[in-house]
């Protein structure tokens, strides 16, 4: 039956769809960089605990990893176990409801492999979480995650049902879906043995103490009122969740708080910019000179870069620079041309600085460890001020001015 429904997947035409805007991992495996080359000597100066770097490998599902990271290092915070949380069972299930959504709308919302974190939260309030012994995700031939094939599978199974053919949508095409997610991931664990004990998904995430209400959402636009929420227009938000709202000075205050008390935070933000280096382990903000324009310096987006023109800068950074004065205009401007785009969804676990004493976030990739500074790197802060579209945070990170402000005590 598997073969039958994945064979008329694969063999409905389907119209090109848009890709996931949440950044896949880099192909192939880049070389590895001397940190004494990049101009660049980093020192840490606070860092929390993280649990290991993983690998999203050829998948669209970034969010899905920053985000379970996040749920897995609060349960470290509060003295738990250090867990190996299922990345692909969240996939899974927002990959049902966005379907859903996807034949209600009559394909008029996104459907690619792009998520936010509020998707981590949304399954894990109400499906609950799996560890990844009991639910890998990699049921088709493979090592490491690879989501082309399937997603090219559920858009053409999809389309074909947003066609109508029948004049009336049939009891079967969930079930048809639901088939293809079940050859490429596998069938779900209804319930699962950890540690000699057995679980649900809901049991468990009680158990371990994961909490999706104990965590917020927030960005910094002007184009909506401060302090209050709203659905951040971006592409791969479909279950249009909502964002609080803050000044940019308190979206950093937020961060610097939540690093300073041991709590990590999820960071979404725009990595195809001039001064993002991943190889070289840093991303910085450079003012232009007289006559400069950076943007749009990396030949194109940095998704479609080969790996020698990732590895190339098109201009020359060897060290700290002078970066931009970053304001709350600026960032709004870069939003509403397009400049600042919804890429990918990364982990802030602590502060450093450089060997000039300017300040920078560390950050933990899903890209694996094969890079500078085995899957993590430093980014600026006025590189964090412009380009950072939203965080995810424990609401307890949260300070007590700002938290009352925006009606969260």
């Amino acid at each position: 039956m598997k073969k039958l429904i994945l064979a008329s997947a694969l063999m409905a035409a389907v119209p090109g769809l848009a890709s996931a805007t949440y950044m896949q991992a880099p192909a192939g495996v880049p070389e590895i960089v001397n940190p004494d080359s990049t101009g660049f000597k980093f020192t840490d100066i606070k860092i929390n605990k993280t649990t290991p770097v993983k690998d999203q490998n050829k998948s669209g599902t970034c969010w899905s990893f920053s985000g379970t990271s996040v749920l897995e290092e609060d349960v470290l915070r509060k003295g738990g176990p250090e867990l190996d949380l299922s990345e692909m069972f969240t996939v899974r299930k927002c990959y049902i409801d966005k379907a859903k959504k996807y034949i209600q709308t009559h394909g008029n919302i996104n459907f690619a492999q792009g998520g936010s974190f509020a998707d981590v939260l949304y399954v894990a309030g109400n499906y609950g979480a799996v560890p990844e012994e009991a639910y890998a995700g990699l049921n088709y031939g493979e090592k490491k995650h690879s989501h082309y094939e399937m997603e090219a599978a559920l858009s053409a199974y999809l389309n074909a049902i947003v066609r109508n053919p029948n004049k009336k949508l049939s009891t079967a095409w969930l079930p048809g879906y639901i088939g293809i997610l079940d050859a490429y991931l596998g069938p779900e664990p209804e319930k699962f043995t950890y540690n000699g004990k057995e679980y649900t998904p809901k049991s468990f995430a009680k158990e371990m103490g994961i909490n999706a209400d104990e965590f917020v959402n927030f960005t910094s636009y002007t184009h909506h009122p401060f302090y209050e929420e709203f659905a951040l227009e971006i592409p791969d938000n479909w279950l249009w969740s909502k964002c609080t709202n803050v000044p940019m000075e308190e979206l950093k205050e937020i961060v610097d708080n939540a690093i300073e008390n041991g709590y990590t935070v999820g960071w979404a933000a725009d990595v195809s910019e001039g001064g993002f280096k991943w190889n070289k382990g840093y991303a910085v903000n450079p003012e232009p000179k007289t006559g400069e324009n950076l943007e749009g310096t990396e030949l194109s987006r940095w998704v479609k870069l080969s790996d020698k023109d990732r590895e190339n800068a098109t201009f020359d950074i060897k060290g700290p620079v002078k970066e931009k004065k970053v304001t709350q205009e600026m960032r709004q401007q870069s939003f509403d041309n397009f400049q600042t785009t919804d890429d990918h969804g990364m982990v802030i676990v602590g502060t450093a600085k450089d060997q000039e004493g300017n300040r920078y976030y560390k950050v933990k990739n899903s890209w694996d460890t094969n890079q500078v500074y085995d899957g993590y790197f430093y980014v600026s802060e006025p590189y964090f001020l412009e380009k950072t579209l939203s965080i995810m945070v424990n609401k307890g990170a949260v300070p007590s001015k700002i938290a009352k402000k925006a009606n969260l005590r």
